[in-house]
């Protein structure tokens, strides 16, 4: 090979490097999105347990979302009055307030008033006992005790009682939605705190048929609907709350329940846990 052809070798191999490096270069400048460095430090503060409790896809779409100026820091749940407080004064903005919402269960049929039709044996979670025949409760639509929620929470929000059925504590819930997934009978709903009314009971039968199954079970009475004209029907033997007219609602709501199935509550749902029956393995 000659040094004539070495050298058109590779100057045409530099004007190619040379070529894509421009080409590159323009690209670079072309499509550059500029990223507020903000971001970065808004991140760092956040608790970075990406929980989705904000309803955004994790830590970094949230701190994305705050330097925007589209919500608020007391948007996130996970942190407390003290860190809002501190990415408000880096963001130069007020820390407002939001609604805080807790999981509550749809449910109130514990072992000691719901019957059991069957001794379900085998994997110990409610997704697996579900797969099998529905579990063994007799009310189909009822808590099956094993846990999963309890399991599937990262805060400590939730915990098992003696009666089988799981307790949330508000003050740790931050409304991640991780036990709403985690339930194979879709018994958990995310609320405001400051609802207090609700229907602890999803049985779809009527009468005597739905507390032959759970003493505390709705028997579609309709007294609820007459105490609370506007706020609660009956639907399919049920009785069901409006939340959008939850203005209406009162503790007289619940007054002639002659089940309990409707309750006013205030804090946890049901007692908490004796400490043997804290953590589910």
């Amino acid at each position: 090979m000659n040094l004539g052809t070495v050298l058109l070798s590779s100057g045409i191999l530099g004007g190619v490097g040379v070529g894509f490096a421009v080409l590159i270069a323009f690209a670079q400048r072309r499509f550059y999105v500029w990223e507020d460095p903000r971001i970065d430090g808004v991140a760092g503060m956040l608790p970075g347990n990406n929980c989705g409790g904000c309803g955004l896809p994790g830590c970094r779409g949230f701190a994305e979302a705050l330097v925007a100026g589209r919500i608020i820091p007391a948007t996130c749940t996970a942190m407390n009055a003290d860190q809002r407080q501190e990415v408000a004064e880096f963001l130069g903005v007020e820390a407002g307030a939001a609604t805080q919402r807790v999981a509550r269960l749809l449910c109130a049929g514990g072992q000691d008033v719901a019957v059991q039709r069957a001794r379900y044996v085998g994997l110990a979670t409610c997704a697996a006992a579900a797969a099998v025949a529905t579990g063994g409760k007799a009310c189909t639509w009822g808590c099956l005790s094993l846990g999963d929620c309890v399991r599937a929470c990262d805060f400590s929000a939730m915990v098992m009682n003696e009666n089988g059925l799981p307790v949330v504590i508000p003050e740790n819930c931050i409304a991640c939605g991780d036990c709403v997934e985690a339930c194979p009978k879709d018994l958990f709903i995310l609320m405001p705190i400051e609802h207090h009314l609700l229907v602890q009971c999803r049985n779809l039968l009527d009468g005597d048929a739905a507390t032959a199954l759970c003493r505390v079970a709705c028997n579609g009475c309709r007294r609820c609907e007459a105490d609370a004209p506007g706020l609660i029907t009956i639907r399919d033997g049920l009785a069901v709350i409006d939340y959008e007219r939850y203005d209406l609602a009162s503790p007289a709501a619940t007054s002639r329940c002659p089940t309990g199935a409707i309750v006013w509550v205030e804090g946890a749902q049901f007692s908490e846990a004796p400490a043997q029956l804290e953590r589910v393995a």
